[in-house]
C-alpha cells in the first residue's frame, strides 16, 4: 500500500475518539434541553378561549340534567389577549366529579408546534386554577399554573374565557 494514502490509527485512539464523540453529542443534547427550558421561564401567556365546541355527554338517569360521571369534550379556538387573532386550540375533556360544583379536567393548549398540558378541577362558579403538567416544543418540561376566568356574557352569546398561563 502506498504510504501516501495510508492512515494508521491505534485501537485505543479509535475508542477514545468514539467516547469523545458520544460525550460531545450527549452534552450538546443536554444543552439544547436547557435552552428550550429557559425559553419560557418566567413567561406569562394570556389567551382567550371561545367555548364554541363544548359537548356534554350525559350519563345519568333520564330526567337528570347533571350527574356524576357526565363528560364535557371540547376543541375550542384560542385567540390572542385582544380576542382578535386565532393562535391555536385548547382540546380535552372534563368529568363531573361533584354535582353542581366541579369537574376534573385534562386538556392541552396547542399553539403551532408547541403544546402545554394541564390538569385540575374546573369550578361551576368563580375562577379555576389548573396545574401545568408539561409541554412540548418551546414548552418542553413546563411547570406552573393556569387561571381561567369566564367572562360574563349576554344571553345566547358564545361563552368566552380569559386564560392566564404563569409558566415557570
Amino acid at each position: 500500500m502506498n504510504a501516501k494514502y495510508s492512515l494508521s490509527i491505534p485501537e485505543c485512539s479509535r475508542s477514545r475518539r468514539f467516547r469523545v464523540t458520544v460525550a460531545t453529542v450527549f452534552v450538546g443534547a443536554l444543552s439544547s434541553l436547557g435552552v428550550a427550558h429557559s425559553a419560557y421561564a418566567g413567561e406569562t401567556l394570556h389567551v382567550v378561549e371561545r367555548e364554541i365546541t363544548n359537548t356534554t355527554i350525559h350519563l345519568g338517569a333520564k330526567g337528570e340534567t347533571d350527574s356524576m360521571g357526565d363528560m364535557i369534550v371540547f376543541a375550542n379556538p384560542i385567540f390572542d389577549s385582544t380576542n382578535t387573532r386565532q393562535l391555536g386550540v385548547v382540546q380535552g375533556n372534563c368529568v363531573r366529579v361533584i354535582v353542581g360544583k366541579s369537574w376534573e379536567c385534562f386538556f392541552t393548549l396547542v399553539l403551532a408546534s408547541d403544546r402545554i398540558t394541564l390538569e385540575g378541577p374546573y369550578a361551576d362558579t368563580g375562577d379555576s386554577v389548573f396545574a401545568i403538567t408539561g409541554g412540548t416544543g418551546r414548552y418542553i418540561g413546563a411547570k406552573g399554573q393556569m387561571t381561567t376566568h369566564v367572562r360574563d356574557s349576554k344571553a345566547g352569546a358564545t361563552p368566552v374565557a380569559d386564560m392566564t398561563y404563569d409558566i415557570r
